[in-house]
C-alpha cells in the first residue's frame, strides 16, 4: 500500500472510531461502515451487514444497495454461502471469481445471475443467539488483496463494537425494566395484604412457580390489576 494510500486509510480509520464515541444511533455507525467500505477498498460494489439468529431467521442491515439483502436471502434460502460462513464459522471467506467457485453449489449460480462475481465477508461475532458478518461485492472477477482483507477486517472490529455496545445497552434496559416491574408489584401486594417486603416477593414467587411463569409476567400481571 502506498504511502499517501496508508495515511488516507488511517484518517479515515480514525474518522471512523471517533464516530462510534458519538451518541449516533446503530443504522448510522453501521451504514458508515459499509460505505467506507465501498469507499476504501477497490472492487466492492455493493456491501451489507448479515445478522444471523440460531433458530435460522436472519437480518440485512446498513446495505448501501438492495443487492446484499437479495443474496443474504439466497443464501438463507440455500443454507449455504460466503456470509452464512463467515458469520457461524470461518473468520473470513473470500470468493475471487463465482464462476469457479465449487464450495456452494446453488449459491454460487445465483450470484453470477444476478451480476455478482467476487465477494469478500468477514466475521463480526458469535453470541449466545446472533452472528453476523460483514459483506463485500462486486461486480467483476476480483483478486483480494492483503489490503483488502485488512481494511475489511478493521472495519468488521468497528461494526462488531458498534453491536456488541448496543446489544449490551438493550440487556441493561430490559433488566432495570424488569426490576422496576417486580419491585412496582411487590409494593402492590405489599400494600393490598399488609405484608412486608420479603413477604411480597415470596408470594410471587410461588405463584411463579405454580404456574409455571417467569417472575416478570407475575409482576406484570399483579401491576394489571392493580385497578
Amino acid at each position: 500500500m502506498a504511502e499517501s494510500n496508508t495515511h488516507d486509510l488511517a484518517m479515515r480509520m480514525a474518522e471512523l472510531a471517533r464516530s462510534l464515541a458519538l451518541p449516533r444511533d446503530l443504522d448510522s455507525i453501521l451504514s458508515g461502515v459499509t460505505a467506507t467500505a465501498k469507499d476504501l477498498i477497490p472492487g466492492v460494489d455493493a456491501a451489507g451487514i448479515l445478522l444471523v439468529g440460531r433458530g435460522g431467521d436472519f437480518e440485512s442491515v446498513a446495505q448501501v444497495t438492495d443487492l446484499p439483502h437479495q443474496l443474504d436471502e439466497l443464501q438463507m434460502k440455500f443454507r449455504e454461502g460466503p456470509c452464512v460462513q463467515a458469520a457461524l464459522d470461518d473468520v473470513v471467506v473470500r470468493t475471487d471469481d463465482f464462476r469457479e467457485e465449487t464450495r456452494w453449489p446453488q449459491y454460487a449460480p445465483a450470484c453470477i445471475e444476478l451480476g455478482v462475481l467476487s465477494s469478500l465477508s468477514f466475521k463480526l461475532y458469535t453470541a449466545d443467539r446472533t452472528a453476523g458478518a460483514l459483506n463485500l461485492f462486486g461486480f467483476q472477477p476480483r483478486t483480494w488483496d492483503s489490503d483488502a482483507e485488512t481494511i475489511g477486517a478493521v472495519l468488521a472490529a468497528h461494526a462488531a463494537a458498534a453491536l456488541l455496545a448496543h446489544r449490551e445497552g438493550d440487556q441493561l434496559r430490559s433488566a432495570l425494566s424488569t426490576r422496576d416491574r417486580i419491585g412496582q408489584a411487590k409494593g402492590i401486594i405489599m400494600e393490598r395484604y399488609k405484608v412486608d417486603d420479603v413477604q411480597a416477593f415470596e408470594m410471587m414467587r410461588r405463584l411463579s412457580q405454580d404456574s409455571n411463569k417467569k417472575l416478570t409476567e407475575i409482576a406484570q400481571q399483579v401491576i394489571d390489576t392493580r385497578g
